[in-house]
Parts: structure tokens; C-alpha cells; sequence
């Protein structure tokens, strides 16, 4: 009788947890939906009482905001492509290529995710001004091109790939690369999915390193966008929730889209050596 009694007990704490997480996102959305002036009146309305997309008009029409929604899209997807491309081959090569000094170089850059990305930035930004790529959607592709994280996730996982496996297609005939490409990528599908979603989450929501490396407006990225959106138009509330939704709902239909693999490569990343 108490176990019956502390699943449900579990459940409805769970339950309780969950609604308190997505009440925000709920009002944020119906804000978004009100007319001017209506989110701020007391008592706080949950619901529009006439539903308008106004404000998504504004900022699509007014504010030009289309054109800070494709940067962000271009420098998400790049540094996702990159990132997979350049962890996927840098963690597999630790995982099961032998070379000499594998295992020093691995714990020497695990060493490097205690060091904050805030104290990296400066040596970071003269890197990106050396290369000429100040004031660039390649400038804020840059540092998230190869993550220490991702190689650690990549090598984890492809640690529990057989090495009878590569063996035989070493025997053969296979090359390296042609293994890394047929073999390795496949079986690590889950992970490199749940790193696609890290990197593209990331990369999505950034606001320093943007902030930082750009100059010009027609440039910026969308979390940079409404922050300067957010201190001309402070007071138009229904506006501002009107941008947080259009930055949040690619990345939570990313999320529900890819969430199985994403489970998947979570739950199938803690391999033993």
C-alpha cells in the first residue's frame, strides 16, 4: 500500500515542479498576445482579453528583427555544423586511435574546463581581431567551433564501440577516415545529437561573445537585438515578450523534435574505461 502511495506522492510532486516551470513560458506567451498595456494592469491578467499579433508585426515590420532572426539562425547552424564535424573526429581519435601522449593530452584539456569562459574572452577577441574576423558572423562562429565539453561527451561514448568491430574493417581494407565515416559516426548518432543540441542551444542564446565582437547592428544576433530593444522599448512589455518568444520557440521545437536521441545519447554517455 505505500509504495501505490509514494509513486503517486512522486507524481504529483513532479507534477507541481513541471507546471511551476512552464507557468512563466505560458504568461509569456499570452503576454505576448495582449494588447498594449494589458500585462502590466493589476491584477495581473493571465489570459489577452482580445488575442492580437501586433506586436509580432512590429517587430518583424517596425524593428526589422527578421534580419537579427536569420543572423542568429546562420551562426547557430555554423557553429553546430563545425562543432560536430571537428568533436566528432577529436573525440573519436582519443576514444580508439593510438598515438603516443593520447591519454596526457586528454587529461591536460579536461583541466581546462575548471578555466571560465569569461577569462579566455580577452585572449579570444585578439585571436579573432588577428584573423580580421572583428564585426563578423565568423567572429561569433569561432569559439564555439570545438568545445573541450564535446570532445569529452564524443569520447565517452564511442568508447563502447567494439574494437572488433574496427578491427575487421581494418582487416579489411578500411582506412581510418573511411571507418570514422562509416563506422563511428552511426554508432555515435545518439550523442552527436545530444552535442548538436548542447551546441546549437549555446550558440542560439549567446549574448557576451556577440555583444563583444560586434559592432555594427545589422549584424547582431537576436539575444544582442533585444537587449538594445529592450532598453529603447522598456516600458512596452507586450513587445518584449513578443521577442522572448520568437528566441525560445526554435530552440524548444529543436528540443521536441530531436528529443529521443537526445535521451538516448544522455543515458548512453557514462561508459566506464
Amino acid at each position: 500500500m505505500r509504495r501505490p502511495l509514494a509513486r503517486i506522492g512522486i507524481h504529483a510532486a513532479l507534477t507541481l515542479l513541471a507546471a511551476g516551470a512552464l507557468l512563466p513560458l505560458v504568461w509569456m506567451v499570452s503576454a505576448s498576445l495582449m494588447p498594449t498595456g494589458e500585462a502590466t494592469t493589476l491584477p495581473l491578467r493571465w489570459w489577452p482579453s482580445r488575442p492580437t499579433l501586433e506586436h509580432y508585426g512590429a517587430l518583424f515590420t517596425r524593428l526589422e528583427l527578421a534580419r537579427h532572426l536569420v543572423n542568429s539562425a546562420i551562426v547557430a547552424v555554423a557553429t553546430t555544423a563545425i562543432a560536430l564535424l571537428l568533436n566528432s573526429m577529436a573525440g573519436y581519435a582519443f576514444a580508439k586511435l593510438r598515438f603516443r601522449g593520447r591519454d596526457r593530452i586528454f587529461r591536460w584539456l579536461l583541466a581546462g574546463l575548471v578555466i571560465p569562459g569569461q577569462v579566455a574572452m580577452l585572449p579570444l577577441f585578439l585571436l579573432v581581431r588577428q584573423l580580421g574576423l572583428v564585426n563578423t558572423l565568423a567572429g561569433v562562429v569561432v569559439p564555439g567551433m570545438a568545445s573541450i565539453f564535446g570532445i569529452f561527451l564524443v569520447r565517452q561514448y564511442a568508447l563502447a564501440i567494439p574494437d572488433s568491430v574496427l578491427d575487421a574493417a581494418r582487416v579489411d581494407g578500411a582506412g581510418e577516415l573511411r571507418i570514422y565515416r562509416q563506422i563511428a559516426l552511426p554508432l555515435c548518432l545518439p550523442i552527436l545529437v545530444t552535442l548538436a543540441v548542447f551546441t546549437f542551444l549555446g550558440a542560439w542564446n549567446d549574448f557576451l561573445w556577440p555583444l563583444v565582437v560586434l559592432a555594427d547592428d545589422a549584424r547582431y544576433t537576436l539575444p544582442v537585438a533585444l537587449a538594445n530593444l529592450a532598453g529603447e522599448h522598456v516600458q512596452d512589455t507586450e513587445l518584449m515578450m513578443a521577442g522572448a518568444v520568437l528566441t525560445v520557440l526554435p530552440v524548444i521545437v529543436l528540443f521536441v523534435v530531436l528529443q529521443r536521441y537526445y535521451l538516448a545519447g544522455i543515458m548512453g554517455g557514462g561508459v566506464k574505461e
